[in-house]
């Protein structure tokens, strides 16, 4: 980067920082620390909760999503409106009449303590292990531009996260959450603008979405219905997005303390009706716009030479092996592939212009047969990192965005939007350590400390548990490097084997109202926790194929049968005697 965009991003955080450490001020208490004594209008709960969701991983992630796999990664999101009125309905007037630091602290109420606790471990192990994946989302952008080692990146960025969300607390996320989002959305769209306008003179944004649409990236909807009836695998598809994505959110927003507790802040129950409902308006369309950046950066490429593999330092690490030969010969194959598309793509959009339907076709059919190639080339280098070279990672869908933007964005821009992959990681991240440091002060140090603290040493307090989740969540980060998957998809696929669960024990205690045998849901959850990693694991060792978001109502369903079944089982043993 050049001295003006270091300059652009260092200001950019600062102001930052000190514009939330200036709105931290607040009573030293739980109320102040956790929940901003329970004062923010709703418009600040909606930008917390989109904040609280959308991550560095969102920005940096999703693009690389849209590059390599096309649109259809935003029907995992048609289930959210829904989720947001049935969380809106049922899960928020329990939560505020109660008035919980928690979402956990009501099963207690409702059943007893150890079904409090068990759905308390459950978010801990998924939270904790998502957040320490976000850490490294920002650490990729700083170990490829400073030339660190991953594992000093993951340290430093972790580190000033603890300081931030040490310092401020509820309060200080919510407001930076508010000017981050105005500064992503800006910078994204700035993004989507120079792409186009970088493509050649004749080609605008309908030929754009013209030539991505062509080579299969904008699958927006697809069914997951082939020949051989519905393909279960199918990660993303109509179906798996409003039934899967529906009991995903519905867990997420309604039962994940980083998520109940942005709207618990609200200061009445319409205020967090008003911020949830508005996110379930707002949430689709901004993905959908963040994943066409994706694809206008797929057709940016088509135009110009694209790498054969987006993450340098891997290419570093096949070039210094003994496959340097074999990766010259093809990235000059590559190379004259890519001149070939420039020419294709050019008489396609020619003869779009010029309305040859003959043209059109073979120019398309051209196109699809040197993607064609051009992917195959990618896959041999892929191919030889995963197997073949010692600690390679034959993923670059996180790098894809990352390395458009510092390739060819002007000087200035590409230091905002750096800046902004950052402040999406810092309002996300401080979100969910807060909500972390929520649950172990309340929902375990109150419950079993032997000692009566006051309003002030629980505040101080909450600070170290702040920054026990901090440095639990760097070492999480540690081992995300050869994770596997986009990280985007990773994050989801570790809330899947938890979410069900946890709303299912919120489903029957919201509305299986006769059934008070505490043990048997606590077991009933224990169970179905077991089922979903086991069809999760016959999933990985291909036993059987079948989508991620499918984990969800799976695990809800669990939960809510085995509870039924057990509770029958022990109320006719009781009657026994």
């Amino acid at each position: 980067m050049s001295l003006p965009d270091w300059i652009i991003l260092v200001v950019t955080l600062l102001v930052i920082v000190s514009y939330g450490l200036y709105k931290s001020r607040t009573s030293h208490n739980l109320d102040g620390y956790f929940l901003s004594n329970r004062s923010m209008p709703w418009g600040l709960v909606l930008l917390s909760i989109m904040g609280t969701q959308a991550s560095a991983i969102t920005f940096l992630s999703a693009p690389g999503q849209a590059y390599t796999d096309g649109m259809r990664f935003v029907q995992y999101y048609f289930g959210i409106p829904l989720a947001m009125i049935v969380i809106s309905i049922f899960f928020v007037p329990i939560f505020r009449k109660l008035k919980v630091y928690t979402a956990y602290e009501y099963l207690e109420q409702r059943f007893d303590g150890k079904t409090r606790t068990l759905t308390s471990l459950l978010f801990f192990l998924q939270r904790g292990l998502s957040t320490g994946i976000s850490v490294f989302a920002p650490s990729i952008i700083l170990s490829s531009l400073l030339g660190w080692d991953i594992m000093w990146t993951n340290i430093f960025m972790g580190g000033l996260l603890i300081i931030y969300t040490m310092t401020g607390g509820a309060r200080a996320v919510a407001y930076t959450q508010q000017l981050q989002l105005m500064i992503v959305f800006t910078g994204m769209f700035l993004a989507a603008y120079m792409v186009v306008r970088m493509l050649p003179e004749n080609v605008g944004f309908a030929d754009a979405l013209e030539v991505g649409g062509k080579l299969g990236k904008l699958n927006v909807i697809t069914t997951g219905i082939t020949e051989k009836g519905f393909n279960w695998s199918d990660q993303y598809n109509l179906l798996s997005g409003i039934i899967g994505g529906f009991f995903l959110a519905l867990s997420y927003f309604g039962t994940d303390q980083s998520q109940v507790g942005r709207y618990l802040t609200a200061k009445s129950l319409t205020e967090s009706r008003m911020g949830l409902l508005m996110n379930g308006i707002v949430k689709v369309p901004m993905q959908f716009l963040i994943l066409l950046i994706g694809v206008l950066v797929f057709t940016f490429y088509q135009f110009n030479n694209a790498p054969i593999f987006f993450n340098e330092v891997q290419l570093k690490k096949l070039e210094q092996s003994g496959y340097k030969d074999s990766l010259a010969y093809v990235q000059h194959q590559y190379d004259s592939v890519a001149v070939l598309k420039q020419k294709a793509v050019l008489n396609y959009s020619g003869a779009r212009h010029a309305k040859n339907e003959v043209l059109v076709d073979q120019s398309v059919q051209s196109l699809l047969a040197l993607q064609q190639e051009s992917d195959g080339l990618r896959k041999k280098v892929v191919n030889w990192l995963n197997k073949k070279v010692p600690g390679g990672d034959g993923n670059d869908t996180n790098y894809i965005f990352l390395r458009f933007v510092v390739d060819h964005l002007p000087v200035g821009l590409v230091g905002l939007l750096i800046a902004i992959i950052f402040l999406a990681s810092w309002g996300s991240i401080a979100a969910a350590v807060n909500s972390l440091a929520s649950c172990s002060m309340v929902d375990f140090h109150r419950r079993f400390t032997k000692h009566t603290d006051s309003a002030e040493d629980e505040y101080r307090l909450s600070k170290w548990y702040t920054l026990g989740w901090g440095i639990f969540c760097i070492v999480v980060a540690m081992f995300t490097y050869n994770i596997g998957n986009s990280l985007i998809e990773a994050v989801n696929i570790l809330g899947s084997l938890f979410y069900g669960v946890i709303l299912g024990v919120f489903l029957v205690a919201f509305f299986f109202t006769k059934i008070k045998n505490s043990t048997a849901v606590f077991w009933a959850a224990l169970l179905a926790q077991a089922l979903v990693l086991g069809v999760f694991i016959l999933t990985r060792t291909g036993v059987f194929k079948m989508g991620f978001l499918w984990l969800n109502p799976i695990g809800a369903f669990g939960v809510i049968g085995f509870t039924l079944l057990l509770n029958k089982i022990m109320a006719a043993k009781k009657e026994r005697g």
